[in-house]
C-alpha cells in the first residue's frame, strides 16, 4: 500500500518489498504509479476521472497520464474505469484511441436506485426554512423506523461559510487571502481554508460595532446540527477534513457506520464513491449546486459525476435505494441527467458547449500563473509576459488574459493568471523554457512566483 499517510519508515518498508520483487501488486493514491516494479502486467486506475489525480503542486502531473506512459512502456494493457469517465477519456473512446468496454447493468442486475429531484424553490414558497425538504424529511424517517442507513452529502466544511454583519453588511475576511472566513462552531473559531489562519468569534461588528452578527450558508457541522435536532435519537457520523486529521480515521469512522453503530453517515467528497454498505437505502444531497456556479468550465461535469457517484451509494445490495437531491437550479441538465443515470446524454449536451466555447477536449489548455506581494508591479510583469507570449505563439492559438483568478490573493500574494488556448502548438514546450528564461531575473530578484500547468484541473 502506498500514499501520503504513511510514515516515513512505513514508506520505505513499501518501497523495499517492491524492488526486492517480494510483493506482485501494488495498491495506492497516485504516487503509486511510480512504485519500482521491473515488470508491469496490468494497469488500473479506478474512479479515472477523478480530479485529484492531478498533483497541483510541482512538479504537476496526472496519474492517468503517467499510467499510459508507462503501460506504453512496459507493454501492459491500462484500464479507466468509471462509471463517469471525464469527457476527455471517453472522446478518446469514442475516436477508437482507446477500447470502449461497457458495463451495462449492476452487480447481479440489481436496479439503480429512484432518484426524486426536489426544488428548494417552492419549498421556501410553502414556508419550509430548514435544510431538508418535506420529502427528504419522511424519508429519513421512514429509514430510521425500519433501521436502515442513510448518507447524506454536502460539499462544505465547517458550521457556515461566512459571517456577516446584518447592520451594515460587513463580511469578515481572511486578512492574508481573498476569502471569507468559515464558521467552526465545534472548535469557536472562523478559520480560513486556504492558508489556515482562525479568528476567535466576533461579539460585534468590527465596522459599526453593532451586535447584529450572524452566520450564513451551510455546512456539515450545521447540518450534524440540525439532524439531532430534528430527529431526536438519530445517531450520527460526519465524515469531512475536520473529522479524520488523525491516522486510521477514515477507516475508523467507516467500520463503525458497517457495524451500524449510527443511522447515517454525513460527509463532503471523500463519502460520495467507493462505499458500499448492504443497508443504506436512503441518499440525500443537501445542495446539488454547490459545486454548479464555481468560474470553471467543467463545473457542470463535477456536479454531473459527484451525484451519480453519490446516488450509487443507494441499494447496492437487496434493499431498493432511493436518492433525493435537493436544488435551486432543478431544471439543470447535469442534475437532470444525474437523476436518470444517464451519461450519455450528459456527454452529448456538454460536449455541444465546450465545441462552442473551444474547451477540452477540443482544445488544450496551459495555464500560467503569477503572484507576488507587490499588486502593481504584478500586473505590470504579467502585461510584459502575456505581449512576449503572443509575439512568439503561432496564430491559431490563442491567449487570454492577464486577469486577476478568482481568488486574486492567497496567503499576502497577489495572484494573475493568463491561458493559452490550442489545438495544436508542436513547440509550446519549447516557447515555455524561453519564457522561463526570458523572466528568471524577476523571479530571481524580485520573489516572483510563476506556475506553470498544461491541462489544469482546477482554476481557481
Amino acid at each position: 500500500m502506498i500514499h501520503s499517510r504513511l510514515a516515513s519508515g512505513e514508506r520505505y518498508d513499501e518501497w523495499r518489498k517492491i524492488q526486492e520483487e517480494k510483493v506482485k501488486v501494488v495498491i495506492g493514491a497516485r504516487s503509486a504509479l511510480f512504485a519500482p516494479f521491473k515488470n508491469v502486467g496490468l494497469i488500473i486506475i479506478d474512479e479515472e476521472h477523478e480530479t485529484s489525480y492531478k498533483q497541483e503542486e510541482n512538479p504537476k502531473y496526472h496519474a492517468r497520464d503517467i499510467a499510459i506512459y508507462r503501460g506504453q512502456y512496459h507493454h501492459a494493457p491500462v484500464v479507466l474505469g468509471s462509471a463517469t469517465p471525464a469527457l476527455e477519456s471517453y472522446a478518446r473512446a469514442k475516436k477508437g484511441v482507446y477500447s470502449l468496454l461497457t458495463l451495462k447493468g449492476r452487480v447481479q442486475d440489481r436496479l439503480l436506485p429512484k432518484v426524486e429531484i426536489v426544488d428548494m424553490r417552492e419549498e421556501l414558497q410553502t414556508g419550509n426554512r430548514t435544510m431538508f425538504s418535506k420529502a427528504l424529511y419522511e424519508k429519513i424517517i421512514e429509514r430510521l423506523e425500519r433501521k436502515e442507513q442513510i448518507v447524506l452529502f454536502l460539499n462544505r466544511r465547517g458550521y457556515s461559510t461566512f459571517v456577516m454583519c446584518r447592520d451594515c453588511g460587513y463580511v469578515l475576511q481572511c486578512p492574508h487571502c481573498d476569502i471569507s472566513l468559515t464558521y467552526h462552531k465545534i472548535h469557536q473559531y472562523n478559520r480560513c481554508h486556504y492558508c489556515g489562519h482562525t479568528e476567535p468569534i466576533l461579539e460585534q461588528c468590527p465596522e459599526c460595532h453593532s451586535e447584529h452578527i450572524r452566520f450564513f450558508g451551510t455546512g456539515t457541522q450545521k447540518v450534524e446540527e440540525e439532524l439531532y435536532k430534528h430527529f431526536p435519537g438519530i445517531r450520527v457520523i460526519r465524515m469531512d477534513v475536520d473529522t479524520t486529521q488523525q491516522k486510521n480515521a477514515h477507516e475508523k469512522l467507516l467500520q463503525a457506520f458497517k457495524a451500524q453503530k449510527a443511522d447515517c453517515l454525513l460527509g463532503t467528497q471523500m463519502i460520495a464513491k467507493g462505499l458500499d454498505f448492504e443497508r443504506v437505502t436512503l441518499v440525500g444531497v443537501i445542495a446539488a449546486d454547490s459545486l454548479l456556479h464555481l468560474p470553471d468550465f467543467r463545473a457542470s461535469e463535477k456536479t454531473f459525476q459527484l451525484l451519480t457517484q453519490v446516488s450509487g451509494r443507494a441499494g447496492r445490495h437487496e434493499l431498493p435505494g432511493e436518492v433525493v437531491i435537493q436544488s435551486y437550479t432543478p431544471d439543470h441538465y447535469s442534475i437532470i441527467a444525474a437523476s436518470e443515470h444517464d451519461y450519455l446524454s450528459f456527454y452529448q449536451q456538454e460536449m455541444q458547449i465546450r465545441h462552442t466555447r473551444g474547451y477540452p477536449p477540443y482544445f488544450y489548455l496551459t495555464l500560467i500563473t503569477f503572484t507576488h506581494e507587490d499588486l502593481v508591479y504584478l500586473v505590470k510583469v504579467c502585461e510584459e509576459a502575456v505581449r512576449w507570449l503572443k509575439s512568439h505563439i503561432q496564430g491559431s492559438s490563442m491567449i487570454l488574459g492577464p486577469v486577476a483568478s478568482p481568488i486574486p490573493r492567497i496567503k499576502d500574494r497577489y495572484r494573475y493568471q493568463c491561458m493559452i488556448k490550442y489545438r495544436d502548438e508542436p513547440n509550446l514546450g519549447v516557447i515555455l523554457t524561453q519564457f522561463l528564461e526570458q523572466i528568471r531575473e524577476h523571479m530571481e530578484k524580485k520573489k516572483l512566483q510563476v506556475q506553470i500547468d498544461k491541462n489544469p484541473q482546477m482554476l481557481m
